[in-house]
């Protein structure tokens, strides 16, 4: 019976190079193409970065993301690369124990508010991508004081001022 034996030989250093080269261009040009077709949203907020951050003592902007893996490990994505590793429950428990003690930004509140805004315009029909304003007011507050209304019609922007009754 025959016996063949392979062996391998070495591949050329100038060969290897100029393919590591071409397989890094093509995975850059690949990553430039996905993302172009289908851009990578965010899905944390400001927010979520804010509790985040207070949870692993770390300034909010250097969380990158975070995901779960096998549904038990919460992994945190840093910026500067790093990763963190935590059980899915003590960190669930954590973000509703930051969450519940974590004051709202004007901002953040304002976004809130115009996403329940939008939801309760579709339970009415008033919303198709743009919101259709027919009627809109809210109350005013200055230093914890009512002081007055300010909404819009469809005659236009109003607003309303309480007068101050001293005592």
């Amino acid at each position: 019976m025959t016996y063949t034996k392979h062996t391998q030989q070495a591949i050329p250093s100038s060969l290897c190079d100029a393919q590591t080269l071409a397989q890094a261009e093509l995975y850059t040009h690949l990553e430039s193409q996905a993302e172009a077709v289908a851009p990578i949203q965010d899905p944390l907020t400001s927010r979520d970065r804010r509790i985040i951050g207070e949870i692993i003592e770390v300034q909010p902007e250097s969380v990158r993301t975070i995901w779960i893996e096998g549904g038990i490990t919460v992994w945190v994505q840093l910026v500067g690369g790093g990763r963190l590793a935590f059980d899915r429950d003590w960190f669930a428990t954590r973000v509703a124990q930051v969450k519940a003690t974590l004051p709202e930004t004007p901002r953040e509140r304002n976004e809130r508010l115009s996403n329940e805004l939008k939801k309760a315009c579709t339970v009415f029909g008033l919303y198709h991508g743009e919101i259709n304003w027919l009627s809109f007011s809210t109350k005013l507050y200055q230093d914890g004081r009512f002081v007055g209304f300010v909404g819009c019609n469809q005659e236009g922007w109003y607003a309303s001022a309480i007068r101050s009754v001293e005592t």
